[in-house]
């Protein structure tokens, strides 16, 4: 292992793989190591007999569940836009050949007690049971301003000004009621609390853009999910860069960063050291070196049933606006399903998550997991969100942001692009890889 090379990358998660996979096509000397026997670190997609082993050592792994390899558990609840940048990049770097997607059945909004489908255009907004005659009609009129805005047509302004007003004036334009406010700024636009209202309403109309036209890609729902859950998007960037001459080590333990005047220069495991003029790690790697900045609470649940009144959906995803619940951020509920090789026939695995607001995590899901029915059996995580302290740029160290509530994978792109950019000056431009036959040694 006392080599040199260009990047050394600590632990697995999706955000670390991606860079691991783009600088090893761009021609660098890359060394990834995990401590984990398993890819993917946070974002991991896990067998029984591992979630066992990660939340509940000392309990063997009930027989009721099925075949251990017939399990995919997802540590974090994300599923993808269909045309999201996460879309981009898988796509660009040609990793997609080792992927296959299924289409998440259907995206839900929670108001007053009851589970309604999100409208994502002008057909369905006209036929949901969601609003009343007059507020569709209003609807409709938003959707239509938001798909016909032209930036240098003024005459499809309604004299609005979208780096300039807020969204909450753009609402009001139209006269759009609190509860219709609520499913396009939290089960459309994705906002994780109301803060989003004060702000220019550029990026949320974006989002609600980008909503529709993932919904327009495949119909249903914005959102596809990886066939053998989301742990196969780090594996596949990991092979990606493995390709390209990469150096994988799991089940290697990292002792420290080594340092000479400040700056990293290699790591050490037990009496080796592997020397590089960069380093990227996941927060765990460099607690010394990240803040926490919040918690997120997260309900791992093993259903026998699909969620009640989701018509018997195979996945979904509901959100349960704050303002529903008197709280400060939304509450996700995830679903997926053996439809998705991610458990057996006949099971259901459902995530319910929010960041943590008080000093008892778990009642903060409890309007999620009354959405679940019968639960039989369920794992309660509280972690963490973590972000660096610094940029990186002084001492070569460039540690990743922890996975945070959002139920896509939108600021994770965000965080590659700012770590790429942070490490070389230049901007992360992804030019379209051509497709070549696997050179794996």
């Amino acid at each position: 292992m006392d080599e040199q090379y260009d990047v050394i990358v600590l632990g697995t998660g999706l955000t670390e793989c991606i860079l691991s996979g783009i600088f090893s096509v761009e021609g660098k000397k890359v060394l990834h190591m995990d401590r984990n026997d398993y890819y993917g670190g946070e974002s991991a997609s896990l067998n029984l007999t591992q979630l066992y082993r990660k939340h509940r050592p000392d309990s063997a792994v009930p027989t009721d569940l099925g075949r251990d390899r017939e399990y995919n558990i997802d540590l974090i609840p994300k599923f993808m836009m269909a045309n999201g940048e996460i879309v981009r990049f898988l796509t660009h770097t040609d990793v997609t050949r080792y992927l296959a997607f299924k289409q998440i059945s259907g995206s839900y909004v929670y108001q007053d007690g009851n589970i309604f489908k999100v409208p994502a255009t002008e057909g369905e907004a006209i036929s949901s049971s969601l609003l009343g005659v007059v507020e569709k009609r209003r609807l409709q009129k938003f959707f239509e301003f938001v798909k016909n805005w032209k930036d240098h047509d003024e005459s499809t302004h309604e004299g609005l000004d979208l780096q300039k007003n807020t969204m909450k004036e753009v609402y009001d334009k139209f006269g759009l009621e609190p509860a219709t406010q609520d499913f396009i700024g939290h089960a459309m636009a994705l906002h994780l609390d109301d803060g989003y209202l004060a702000q220019p309403a550029r990026e949320t109309v974006n989002k609600i853009i980008l909503y529709a036209a993932s919904v327009a890609r495949y119909g249903k729902s914005p959102y596809i999910y990886p066939l053998h859950g989301l742990g196969e998007l780090p594996q596949s960037f990991a092979r990606l860069s493995a390709i390209y001459g990469g150096t994988y080590m799991l089940d290697r333990g990292v002792d420290e960063i080594v340092y000479e005047n400040g700056v990293a220069v290699g790591v050490r495991s037990g009496s080796e050291v592997a020397r590089a003029k960069q380093i990227i790690c996941d927060p765990s790697y460099a607690k010394e070196k990240v803040k926490a900045v919040g918690k997120v609470v997260r309900a791992i649940c093993f259903l026998k049933h699909p969620i009640p009144n989701t018509h018997d959906a195979d996945s979904a995803q509901i959100v349960i606006p704050q303002n529903q619940l008197g709280r400060n951020h939304d509450v996700y509920v995830a679903c997926v399903s053996s439809s998705h090789n991610v458990c057996p026939k006949d099971m259901y695995l459902a995530i319910v998550s929010t960041l943590v607001e008080t000093d008892e995590p778990e009642k903060e899901i409890e309007a999620g997991l009354a959405l679940l029915g019968s639960i039989h059996d369920k794992f309660i995580t509280v972690s963490d969100i973590e972000e660096p302290l610094g940029d990186g740029q002084a001492d070569q160290v460039y540690v990743s942001r922890s996975y945070d509530a959002t139920s896509h994978f939108e600021t994770v792109c965000d965080d590659v692009k700012s770590i790429y950019r942070r490490m070389t000056g230049a901007e992360l431009v992804l030019k379209q890889r051509p497709a070549q036959e696997d050179q794996e040694d």
